[in-house]
C-alpha cells in the first residue's frame, strides 16, 4: 500500500495532537478521515487515562449534517473502539432509543460493544468520552435542562464531517450553535476544532487556502489559518510520501 493513503492522517496528527493546532482536512471520500480526527482524539483520552484522570464526560463532539451520516459512521467507531474497552463513546441522535432494551430490539439482539453507551439512558447514566451527534440534535440537547450534564468543561475537541455542507444561512446557524455550545462548556482552554470535508479546498490555488481557512474561523469562532489545511493538493511534501 503506498504510504501516501496514510499522508493526511500523519499531517492530521501532528497538527492537533503535537501542535495543539486547529485543522481542516480535505481529503478525498474513503481516505480515512475518520481517522484522521480520531486518532488525535483518542491519544488524548489514553494520555488522561494513563495519568489516572479519565472520568466519565465528554471530551469529544463529533457533528455530523444529518442522522444518515452519523449512522454510516457508527460501525467504522465501533470497529477502532472496540481497541480500546477503557475509552466509551455515544451516538445521541433521533432514533437513539431510550434505554438499552429498547436500543438491543432495535439491533436484533446483537450485543453491543462495553464501552458504547446504545441509549439516551445510558448516556447520561455514565456519560461518554466520545459523543457523535448532528447539529439538529445537538441544539435541542443545548435547549433541554435535562441534558446538560453532557457539557461541561472536559470538552476538548469539536468535530464538524462533512463541513461543506453548511453554507449560507446553514453556516450562520451552525456558526451560532457551536458558540452556545462553548458558552455552556466555558470554552475550556486548548480546545481544537477540526473540520473534514472530501470537497472544501478543492481548487488548486492559494486563494482557495485562504478561503478554507476563513470558512473555519467564521464557522467555528476560532482561530484557523492557511497553514491549517491538510490537503495534498497544496502540501510538497505528499509527493515524497508517493
Amino acid at each position: 500500500v503506498s504510504q501516501s493513503r496514510y499522508w493526511h492522517q500523519s499531517k492530521a496528527i501532528e497538527q492537533t495532537a503535537v501542535k495543539s493546532r486547529n485543522a481542516i482536512i480535505a481529503t478525498g471520500a474513503g481516505s480515512g478521515k475518520t481517522e484522521s480526527f480520531l486518532i488525535p482524539i483518542l491519544d488524548t483520552l489514553l494520555k488522561e487515562h494513563s495519568d489516572g484522570k479519565l472520568d466519565p464526560g465528554v471530551r469529544a463532539i463529533v457533528i455530523y449534517p444529518m442522522n444518515a451520516l452519523a449512522n454510516d459512521q457508527l460501525d467504522r467507531f465501533r470497529d477502532i473502539f472496540a481497541k480500546y474497552p477503557e475509552l466509551t463513546f455515544g451516538r445521541f441522535v433521533g432514533p437513539t432509543k431510550e434505554t438499552d432494551a429498547e436500543a438491543l430490539k432495535l439491533n436484533k439482539n446483537l450485543p453491543f460493544l462495553s464501552n458504547e453507551r446504545p441509549s439516551r439512558e445510558s448516556i447520561m447514566q455514565d456519560i461518554p468520552h466520545v459523543l457523535i451527534t448532528n447539529y439538529a440534535m445537538l441544539e435541542r440537547l443545548l435547549l433541554l435542562p435535562q441534558w446538560a450534564g453532557l457539557f461541561t468543561g472536559k470538552l476538548k475537541f469539536i468535530v464538524l464531517d462533512e463541513v461543506h455542507s453548511y453554507d449560507g444561512t446553514k453556516a450562520i446557524e451552525i456558526s451560532m450553535l457551536l458558540r452556545r455550545l462553548k458558552a455552556r462548556t466555558g470554552r475550556p482552554e486548548g480546545i481544537r476544532c477540526i473540520a473534514a470535508s472530501a470537497t472544501l479546498g478543492d481548487r488548486d490555488s492559494e486563494t482557495d487556502r485562504e478561503d478554507a481557512a476563513k470558512f473555519a474561523s467564521e464557522l467555528f469562532g476560532e482561530s484557523f489559518g492557511a497553514e491549517d489545511l491538510i490537503s495534498p493538493k497544496f502540501d510538497e511534501q505528499y509527493r515524497d510520501w508517493e
